[in-house]
């Protein structure tokens, strides 16, 4: 696939998000409250705006940096939205630095294009696809704090959240919970799809077996909680593994066919 930025009115709002998640990454520790939600507020809505307009065009296209780029809306508006109901999470914007670099590979690798679509049902299976990779992503940054916070408990140092460590956890694993649901339709649609679709097509492939073994573990994640309690690095560790995962199946199988081979989907 060759590197290619499209017009300026699809360029300038990514742009503007690029630049409003750069600002709240380095200076939200110093801009005070009011300002940080009004800057990540106008700067999601430019993120969003752009992704609107990307999605808009004719013929839809389709790849890994978009997937990011919506990935990385929907962590960052997500967490937005917990630290007005939970203040206690404090506002630490330093997981807005993550929108910078997939807001900008979305703009240099818009994606495949797809001049028909096999089934008007398509857009639903990738609906799916993101919102797994959002709330698993959020689940993610979630695993990141709790090990941040029992890391500082056992230097005696102060927790960098002031949520109690079983209330993040319990918050995380709504997310897992979410996650776990959402890419098991993921994977039933793509399934009914390719039957109905491509009834002779094979259905096994790099993309399915990564994003098979990200459910599984997710699986086993959630057995293990509910029948021994899991929780504290396992837990951690699992939704690091699982994380993995699902980004190779999806974005490292196109990353490979778009940037690597250079080649559609």
């Amino acid at each position: 696939m060759i590197v290619t930025v499209g017009p300026w009115w699809t360029v300038a709002p990514a742009l503007g998000a690029a630049v409003g998640y750069a600002a709240l990454a380095a200076g939200a520790a110093s801009l005070g409250r009011r300002a940080t939600t009004g800057i990540m507020l106008a700067t999601l809505v430019l993120h969003g705006l752009a992704l609107a307009v990307a999605f808009g065009t004719t013929p839809v296209r389709f790849g890994f940096a978009p997937t990011l780029s919506v990935t990385a809306w929907l962590v960052l508006a997500i967490y937005a939205v917990e630290t007005r109901l939970y203040p206690q999470l404090g506002t630490r914007w330093t997981l807005a630095g993550l929108g910078v670099p997939a807001v900008l590979l979305a703009l240099l690798f818009p994606g495949t294009p797809y001049p028909t679509l096999a089934s008007p049902w398509l857009p639903l299976h990738w609906a799916l696809g993101f919102a797994s990779y959002g709330l698993l992503g959020a689940a993610v940054a979630h695993a990141w704090m709790i090990q941040r916070s029992e890391a500082a408990i056992r230097r005696g140092a102060t927790q960098p959240s002031a949520l109690p460590l079983l209330a993040l956890e319990r918050l995380t694993f709504r997310f897992v919970t979410g996650a776990f649901v959402l890419l098991t339709l993921t994977l039933a649609a793509g399934w009914t799809f390719t039957r109905l679709l491509q009834p002779t097509a094979g259905w096994i492939t790099h993309k399915t077996v990564f994003t098979a073994l990200s459910w599984a573990v997710l699986a086993v994640l959630l057995w293990g909680r509910w029948r021994w309690g899991w929780r504290g690095r396992t837990a951690v560790r699992m939704l690091y593994v699982a994380g993995a995962l699902l980004l190779l199946g999806y974005v490292g199988s196109h990353f490979v066919l778009e940037v690597i081979l250079r080649r559609g989907a």
